[in-house]
């Protein structure tokens, strides 16, 4: 167990939630986090409930997102839990794999601490302009709007009964338990075993440090998180596999290639290749190849080295090859994901990831607590 410093690093917190005996069922109400929301999801969101969290996740102007939380407050629609709790969240899925899974976690209150002190380790880089807009945010709203997804080495317990808040979205089903009895958290909050890293949320966790060093309070030390075990039978890392419309690359003469009766092979081809040096498979409308690095690294990094342009991402390598054999794309590059362990390799050791090197599924979704910044 990690000693952590005098500030505890884990809280409780009294939640801002939904009224569903106000504004009706969760389901219209939630949406995801603002990163994945496009133009078509968001007037899709809009279109569902004029109560709907896509106005607080990913508003138009921050100014009215502050406006309409506090609307919604005083109108019932959003009302405040009277103690501080935690909750025990159980998030059943089915993954770009086609396998059903359920993932648990303990939603809380993490303490904001700079990276380097080694509580809270970060793997992916982050870029200014998405900071800048969950900044603005945050300063209007005064409210943490979505939880960050964190890993860590312990357990979580097991909810039992009947879920306090559920709710279904796209394709997520999201159950929530709340423990507010003081013995019961301190029991759940001791099962969480650091350091803890980021696994989606580096822009929105920056952006709360940044808001913190502003205010500089006991109020803003703290951020809203899912905290999620690493050895979670539901957590999966999928893979981010490269389509390209542009001209495919003359590929280096030191990199090995072993060419494959079909994209069917691309599965096991790449199981079969060590972990300790990155490959990908080459998809065109009439080849495939396994194409084998030298060295350590990984496999989304070995593509990202090839000079590449116009360039899509997707989690499913049918949907890769459908792209590939309809003429939609001139080629597809199908990698392995980075297992939880190399990830968090790279978290220790200091160094950032690529972009689209990870990608845990589900996204958290959004809407379900909220973390006014009062506590």
């Amino acid at each position: 167990m990690v000693s952590w410093p005098a500030v505890p690093l884990l809280k409780p917190f009294r939640a801002l939630r939904y009224d569903e005996g106000t504004v009706g069922p969760l389901d219209v109400l939630v949406a995801p986090p603002y990163d994945v929301i496009g133009a078509e999801d968001h007037d899709r969101l809009l279109a569902r409930s004029p109560w709907n969290a896509v106005r607080l996740v990913r508003p138009h102007d921050p100014d009215e997102a502050a406006r309409l939380l506090a609307d919604w407050q005083e109108r019932g629609v959003l009302v405040r839990e009277a103690r501080p709790a935690v909750w025990l969240l159980e998030e059943a899925y089915t993954g770009p794999d086609g396998l059903g899974r359920t993932r648990r976690g303990i939603v809380a209150r993490v303490r904001l601490d700079a990276y380097g002190r080694g509580a809270v380790l970060p793997h992916e880089r982050t870029f200014s302009g998405p900071k800048e807009a969950r900044l603005r945010l945050l300063r209007a709203t005064r409210t943490k709007p979505s939880p960050i997804f964190m890993l860590h080495h312990g357990t979580a317990p097991a909810p039992s009964g009947e879920p306090d808040l559920h709710a279904e979205l796209d394709g997520v089903s999201s159950r929530l338990w709340r423990v507010d009895d003081p013995d019961a958290i301190e029991q759940a909050l001791a099962g969480v075993e650091g350091p803890l890293m980021i696994a989606d949320g580096h822009h929105r966790y920056e952006s709360a440090r940044r808001f913190h060093e502003e205010e500089g309070t006991g109020e803003t030390a703290y951020v809203l998180a899912v905290l999620v075990a690493s050895d979670d039978d539901g957590l999966e890392i999928f893979p981010t596999h490269r389509v390209t419309t542009g001209p495919v690359p003359e590929l280096n003469g030191e990199l090995h290639q072993t060419p494959l009766a079909g994209p069917g092979e691309a599965g096991d081809a790449l199981a079969r290749v060590d972990r300790d040096r990155p490959a990908f498979v080459l998809l065109r409308a009439e080849s495939a190849v396994l194409v084998e690095g030298a060295g350590g690294g990984l496999d989304a990094a070995l593509v990202d080295s090839l000079p590449l342009s116009q360039v899509e991402f997707t989690p499913s390598a049918a949907v890769a090859e459908r792209a590939v054999a309809g003429g939609e794309a001139t080629a597809a590059f199908l990698v392995r994901p980075p297992t939880v362990a190399q990830v968090e390799e790279f978290a220790r050791a200091g160094v950032r990831m690529p972009q689209k090197s990870t990608y845990f599924f589900p996204k958290l979704t959004s809407g379900l607590l909220l973390s006014p910044f009062d506590e």
